[in-house]
């Protein structure tokens, strides 16, 4: 395995994580107050929300909150393409499923790649589990007998290494140093990630503010009666309502 110079990775961060911030802007472009009213209603009133800026200000942060673990989720993926392209010529994979491929010690690495623990339903890990397991058999078969080593890389967290559905499952520190053999990486790439953040992040509360007092007024206007209470009914009924079941109904 190569030596990785650290300056090409800060200087891949700081060029790629600007996209990162472009891509919550825009996200936040997109949305409009109907894509945000597809939340569950029960939710926010089991919560007793009697504000409307305070249930837009809920249901905002429960969308971008998932937006940005995706957006992140790409970014940290692309990083490990690059990294294991430095330090090995690993590439990203055209196989299902699978996010990048290296060589090293004898070994090809099958990786897909995610940013936490929490991802996917149990439906999604099976799959995951067949994508990987199949990605191998075509290496072996391709390569007569290759020493192929399917993974499920996490970004971040302090989990031991474990084969886990047939596959190697390694986290934090562990998946770092899986594609560079430097046991500093994982820290190291932390303060380029925080490049300009607060600057981006200024720009981002501005966007955010303008949205948040707009879907406000908006859902004032279509969602609260004329004392200025929030029409539970009516929103539910915007957000649920879709009887046609009578015409399947015997």
């Amino acid at each position: 395995m190569n030596i990785l110079e650290l300056d090409g990775v800060l200087a891949f961060v700081n060029d790629n994580i600007v996209d990162f911030h472009n891509r919550r802007i825009k996200s936040l472009e997109d949305l409009n107050l109907e894509k945000l009213l597809k939340k569950n209603p029960y939710l926010f009133k089991a919560k007793y929300i009697v504000y409307a800026s305070d249930l837009i200000t809920g249901l905002l942060d429960a969308f971008l909150s998932s937006s940005e673990e995706k957006l992140f989720g790409d970014f940290l993926e692309n990083l490990a393409i690059y990294i294991a392209s430095e330090t090995c010529n690993g590439h990203k994979s055209t196989a299902p499923g699978v996010d990048l491929e290296f060589f090293n010690r004898g070994v090809h690495y099958i990786v897909s790649v995610k940013s936490g623990w929490n991802w996917g339903n149990s439906s999604q890990q099976r799959k995951l589990e067949e994508d990987l397991r199949n990605a191998a058999a075509r290496i072996k078969q391709a390569h007569h007998g290759a020493n192929a080593q399917t993974v499920l890389g996490i970004c971040y967290g302090k989990a031991k290494t474990t084969y886990l559905r047939g596959y190697m499952k390694v986290s934090g520190q562990n998946f770092w140093y899986l594609i560079s053999e430097n046991k500093n990486l994982y820290t190291d790439i932390i303060e380029p990630i925080g490049f300009n953040a607060k600057d981006h992040n200024e720009t981002y509360i501005q966007q955010k503010a303008q949205v948040h007092n707009r879907f406000t007024k908006q859902f004032i206007e279509q969602f609260c009666d004329g004392r200025g209470e929030i029409d539970w009914v009516k929103l539910v009924e915007f957000n649920s309502g879709n009887f046609d079941l009578d015409r399947f109904l015997v």
